[in-house]
C-alpha cells in the first residue's frame, strides 16, 4: 500500500470511528462509567464492520525484564490505531501523557481519546511524535 494510501484509509476511518462516537455519546450522554461507553462503541465499531481489539494486552518491557504489570489498550483499530475512552469533567495534561506513553508501549502512531464525560464529546487527536514516550 502507497504511504499516501494508507495516511488516506487512516483519515477515512478516524472520520468514520469519531462518527460512532458522537452517536455514543448522543444515545449515552453525560455521566455513564467509562465501561458502559466502551461497551457501547464496541456495539458500534462490531455493527459498522470495522476491525478491531478490546482491551488488547501489551507488555511494558523495564531495561532486561518484563514487568509484571500489563497495560491493556480499550481498543486498537485495524492494529495502528489506538482509541482511549475516558468519561471525566475534561481531558487534563494526564489523559495525554498516558495516551503517548500507551502509544510508545503499543507501537501505535495514532491515538483518539474520547471523553464522554462532557456535555458535548471531546475528542483529540495523538500523533506520536518521533521523541515521545517512556525511553525519550
Amino acid at each position: 500500500m502507497k504511504p499516501d494510501k494508507f495516511v488516506d484509509d487512516l483519515k477515512s476511518l478516524t472520520y468514520a470511528i469519531n462518527g460512532l462516537a458522537m452517536r455514543v455519546h448522543r444515545e449515552l450522554g453525560m455521566g455513564c462509567l467509562e465501561a458502559v461507553y466502551n461497551d457501547a462503541l464496541e456495539y458500534e465499531l462490531r455493527l459498522a464492520g470495522i476491525e478491531f481489539e478490546r482491551e488488547k494486552e501489551y507488555q511494558i518491557r523495564y531495561r532486561d525484564t518484563i514487568l509484571k504489570h500489563k497495560y491493556y489498550a480499550d481498543f486498537v483499530v485495524q492494529g495502528n490505531l489506538h482509541i482511549e475512552v475516558k468519561a471525566k469533567k475534561g481531558i487534563i495534561d494526564e489523559h495525554y501523557r498516558q495516551v503517548i506513553n500507551y502509544l510508545a508501549i503499543s507501537k501505535c502512531r495514532l491515538a483518539l481519546l474520547y471523553n464522554f464525560g462532557a456535555p458535548s464529546l471531546e475528542i483529540k487527536r495523538i500523533i506520536l511524535g518521533p521523541r515521545q514516550g517512556p525511553n525519550a
